[in-house]
């Protein structure tokens, strides 16, 4: 942040610089290009517009595109109408204009100005039906510009506009697995908005637009990391309530191995939450480890089960909150082991909504099935005599669920798991062993200590012995409806506020199960993300 601080000021300083040298043929005074704010002003009157209208420059992140208009339109003020000046321009404004300096421009006028009279003109003209002088006017003026050129500007400004959009109010998010099955299923196209929840300003700022972590077509991260402003999150229009879906960061996502098919976090790969193709590749040192900052890790979309502050706990795949029992979203699915009496028909399964994915092939007559309870009501009623069982989950997980302890808590399972109390802003836990298993990632991770540890059983943040902590933001639990086929809360813990992206809020299209290849499900556009159920 530091360094960037000082890229930001030293462009500043070198911007002012230039138009030192550009302001006198202007017929401005060269002290004005060095006041910090004024020069702005100037510039903007030089342009044809208000000097006032400087001060939109102040508005965090819509200020870079006036920025990079008021820029062009001082180079055109200066007779300067090429393509690529006008890049550079924006991109090395203070070279750019520095170099032009030298030049001995010549300043034509406030260019808006010369614009809308040029325009005037025309449009007179185009009205008298005097196409001999509409041509005179295209053909001799600089404002007109070839096709190929407008398309391109078209399109730059376009990419600018779709991209601040993105980046501050709403962003489009795919259904990628079934872990929300019944409710948001794979191929769903979302529309997330950022500022429900409270829009969390973007922090890496040298990234490509309109792509999240990865380049697409050449792969790689499509961001610089190092170049981050702080965090920094405008006040919600509403609070995360039981069972909101809700899009965030996914906590342990920061270290990732990256393969074709899917990403792997450093703890999947250290708890053995991985598949044996992936843990060869990074054994061999053929998978690199990336590194991903807090806005750059992969986007997930789970149910907020648990909120800050309560108790949680499941038993016999019952959700419990602060010991009281909580009726489970409309669709909840569970995977169930079932022997049909004969080899089943399969033809019309997917009319009820089971989908390919959710399908595991044992024996001719014995599946493997994610569903929920009507679509076991249907495959009941037709084959009455079919054993249909919960699938197997009482085997204790030992080290692969949160907190990857086994000393105390390598008894739990995804069906019987807790209780767990979600830390809330301003609640303090007395440490203790079994507590710093549990906390020792919120504490120092999401809460940006520099260290924790424990030595001897004693407990020390950042060098110095504490016996208790008092947690600086709220925590969720986060859960899939597809609850035993979910990479959840239960398998990486608590997300912290820091990592909340934003609201789901309708189906904007939606291919079945992931491909547009298997056809488009029509029923499913323009229907609520948040409401449960069909």
């Amino acid at each position: 942040m530091t360094w960037l601080l000082w890229v930001l000021l030293l462009g500043y300083i070198g911007l002012s610089l230039a138009l030192y040298r550009l302001f006198p043929y202007a017929g401005r005074d060269a002290k004005h290009g060095l006041i910090p704010g004024y020069n702005m002003w100037v510039v903007s009157e030089l342009v044809g517009r208000k000097g006032s209208y400087s001060l939109l420059l102040l508005i965090p992140y819509f200020n870079m595109i006036w920025f990079a208009g008021l820029m062009v339109d001082l180079a055109r003020s200066f007779n300067r109408f090429g393509f690529f000046e006008h890049v550079l321009a924006v991109v090395a404004s203070w070279g750019y204009f520095g170099w032009l300096g030298t030049q001995e421009p010549e300043y034509r006028g406030p260019i808006l100005v010369e614009e809308r009279e040029w325009q005037e003109r025309i449009a007179a003209a185009e009205k008298a039906k005097d196409e001999r002088e509409v041509r005179k006017l295209r053909n001799n003026s600089p404002f007109h510009k070839p096709v190929l050129r407008d398309w391109a500007e078209a399109a730059i400004f376009a990419i600018f506009a779709a991209a601040l959009i993105r980046l501050l109010l709403i962003e489009s998010y795919i259904i990628p697995t079934p872990s929300m099955e019944g409710n948001l299923n794979v191929g769903d196209f979302l529309f997330v908005s950022k500022v429900n929840y409270g829009l969390r300003l973007p922090e890496t700022i040298l990234m490509l637009p309109l792509v999240h972590n990865r380049a697409p077509v050449v792969g790689g991260e499509s961001y610089i990391d190092g170049a981050a402003l702080p965090y920094r999150r405008l006040p919600a229009l509403e609070s995360i309530d039981r069972y909101d879906p809700v899009v965030f960061n996914v906590p342990s996502g920061d270290s990732v191995y990256i393969f074709p098919y899917r990403t792997y976090s450093a703890n999947d790969y250290e708890m053995g939450n991985i598949d044996a193709n992936a843990a060869a590749a990074i054994q061999s040192g053929q998978a690199e480890l990336v590194t991903r900052p807090r806005d750059k890790k992969d986007h997930y979309v789970k149910r907020a089960v648990g909120l800050p502050g309560e108790r949680l706990e499941i038993r016999n795949r019952q959700l419990y909150i602060n010991g009281e029992a909580i009726e489970a979203p409309e669709n909840v699915q569970f995977r169930y082991d079932i022997t049909f009496t004969g080899p089943p028909n399969r033809s019309r399964w997917s009319d009820i909504g089971i989908a390919e994915m959710d399908i595991q092939q044992v024996s001719a007559t014995r599946f493997l099935l994610d569903l929920d309870e009507d679509q076991v009501e249907a495959l009941r009623s037709g084959d009455p005599q079919a054993s249909i069982d919960f699938f197997d989950q009482t085997q204790p997980n030992g080290v692969r669920l949160y907190p990857h302890s086994a000393k105390y808590f390598g008894s739990w399972t995804v069906d019987d798991y807790g209780p767990i109390l979600i830390p809330e802003r301003g609640m303090t836990v007395t440490l203790d062993e079994r507590n710093f298993e549990l906390y020792w990632r919120p504490i120092k991770v999401y809460e940006g200590n520099e260290s924790f540890e424990m030595r001897n059983g004693r407990f020390y943040l950042d060098g110095q012995e504490i016996t208790e902590y008092t947690f600086q933001q709220d925590y969720y639990w986060m859960m899939g409806d597809n609850r035993h086929n979910s990479e959840d809360s239960r398998v990486w813990g608590f997300v912290p506020e820091t990592h909340i992206l934003g609201k789901p809020l309708f189906i904007w299209f939606s291919v079945k199960e992931g491909s547009l290849f298997n056809g488009i499900n029509w029923d499913r556009i323009f229907r609520s993300a948040t409401k449960q159920g069909d």
